[in-house]
């Protein structure tokens, strides 16, 4: 039989046999149905004498952006798309198409009423026995910029390429130009603004490198210090696999009972253990209680981390990094053999002196206070390292021939962290960790293809976070909660 495609005929769809019962678009649009969703509503506004767009349902929008992560969509044109034949689009809009424009526009003009959301979804989650704060690991992944790695410039190539775009701006009016449309007009004269204002920014954010790093570095490692030209706001970071790209930090804390992310923060700093404090907040602030235990990897435990979740009432749980083996190189540097490493100086509690190997005491001459220990110098006096026999062994490399030693008296709080850090259960604990936390990871990477954001600027790419995030907690309550109505089998 010959097929005829060149043709059009009219038939009837039954919209809601598009999907079946057990569908997951049907439980998204179930679980925002729940929401307040009243500060979306907030934002539309009207214009006196114009019709303007059709201002759409924020719960249909809502659901539609969590529908499209979960399949991995993070292009609007491509959703505007997949509303006109994709059975879960067409049944979640009911067969209208939307314009990439409106869901580009919604998706990030929303933060705060998003934040919102994310809140409500935990307290929903929550009700429902999925939370239970009593342990929650946090960890962090690199996801890259929307910026190559060409973009990269430094401040003498940001000049040159602002220069060049001041005087493309300033010759807008050019009259060659008149073929154009007034649309295609406009839409150039934004393209070359808002090209202007990247370089404007990048220029500032290389001014800031600069200025922050020590003196001396930028003369040195000058090639390392720049911006990209078209997401100024991206920093050059490593990511696990050891490669370097223009990324974002996202930082995730995930409820260890049944694995739903409690916590989320987009910044630029590479460093995780500026991220832990303000989790532990965010955290209280959205559940109202912080987690009994928090447990983390090395990169969090700095001794002001320590002392913020004591006084937060949570017990931090993480390895210590031991930082022995640099100091014993430290020395060695410096002319100082193993026989006069610090350790070999015992201590005298009766009259608080150390003594040296040579058998000269050394006593307490000043001492300073920094987070989480009191550091406190032991010096001998000048005469005796002078006639010392073993002078070149223990201290040449000082210019004075005066060996002194730093003692550090660590916090209470900071030693029972530390004296617990190598036991059983904080072995299993950080095994867990990687387990529960990591797998939120590779979920936005691998299910929901979050690789690379696909906007710019630290804003807009926390908004993108967070509806990733979103998406992921409520593939957990369809997971956990809503398919087992079914009888499906829970993957």
């Amino acid at each position: 039989m010959h097929v005829d495609r060149r043709q059009l005929c009219w038939t009837m769809l039954d919209v809601e046999r598009l999907v079946d019962e057990d569908h997951p678009v049907r439980a998204i649009w179930e679980l925002v149905g729940r929401l307040d969703l009243s500060a979306f509503v907030d934002r539309i506004g009207s214009l006196e004498g114009g019709a303007g767009r059709p201002a759409y349902d924020p719960q249909l929008l809502v659901s539609l952006w969590i529908y499209a992560y979960s399949r991995g969509i993070g292009s609007a044109r491509e959703v505007e798309r997949r509303c006109e034949h994709d059975p879960g689009f067409r049944w979640l809009t009911g067969l209208l198409t939307i314009n990439h424009h409106t869901l580009s526009d919604f998706r990030l003009a929303h933060h705060d009423a998003l934040d919102e959301v994310f809140t409500q979804v935990l307290g929903i989650l929550s009700a429902e026995g999925l939370i239970a704060l009593k342990t929650v690991m946090h960890d962090g992944t690199k996801i890259t910029a929307q910026a190559g790695p060409s973009s990269f410039k430094q401040e003498e190539q940001i000049r040159k390429h602002l220069a060049a775009a001041r005087e493309h701006v300033a010759a807008m009016g050019d009259p060659r130009r008149e073929e154009e449309t007034p649309r295609q007009a406009a839409a150039r004269e934004r393209a070359r603004r808002e090209r202007v204002e990247r370089l404007e920014q990048a220029l500032v954010n290389v001014q800031q490198i600069t200025q922050a790093k020590r003196p001396g570095y930028a003369r040195a490692r000058q090639r390392q210090i720049g911006a990209s030209a078209t997401d100024p706001e991206a920093r050059i970071m490593r990511h696990g696999d050891g490669h370097y790209a223009l990324s974002y930090n996202v930082q995730i804390s995930t409820d260890a009972a049944h694995g739903i992310a409690v916590g989320l923060d987009v910044g630029q700093a590479a460093p995780d253990y500026e991220y832990l404090a303000p989790a532990v907040e965010q955290i209280e602030e959205r559940l109202g209680q912080t987690p009994d235990q928090m447990v983390v990897d090395a990169g969090y435990t700095s001794r002001e981390n320590i002392l913020a979740a004591h006084e937060k009432d949570v017990e931090l749980i993480g390895p210590w990094v031991e930082t022995d083996g640099r100091v014993q190189q430290r020395f060695a540097r410096v002319g100082v053999t193993d026989a006069f490493l610090p350790d070999k100086f015992p201590y005298d509690p009766a009259s608080d002196t150390y003594t040296c190997p040579e058998g000269k005491r050394l006593t307490a001459r000043d001492g300073h206070d920094r987070p989480g220990r009191r550091l406190v110098r032991y010096q001998a006096s000048k005469t005796d390292c002078r006639v010392c026999p073993s002078r070149r062994q223990c201290c040449s490399g000082n210019g004075t021939y005066v060996r002194s030693i730093v003692v550090t008296h660590e916090n209470p709080v900071v030693s029972a962290f530390r004296s617990r850090h190598t036991s059983p259960e904080t072995r299993s604990l950080l095994r867990e960790r990687g387990r529960v936390a990591e797998l939120v990871n590779a979920w936005l990477k691998e299910k929901l293809d979050l690789r690379r954001f696909h906007v710019r600027g630290l804003a807009k790419v926390g908004t993108e976070a967070l509806w990733a995030v979103l998406t992921y907690n409520v593939q957990q309550w369809i997971r956990l909660r809503w398919r087992p109505r079914f009888g499906a089998h829970i993957a």
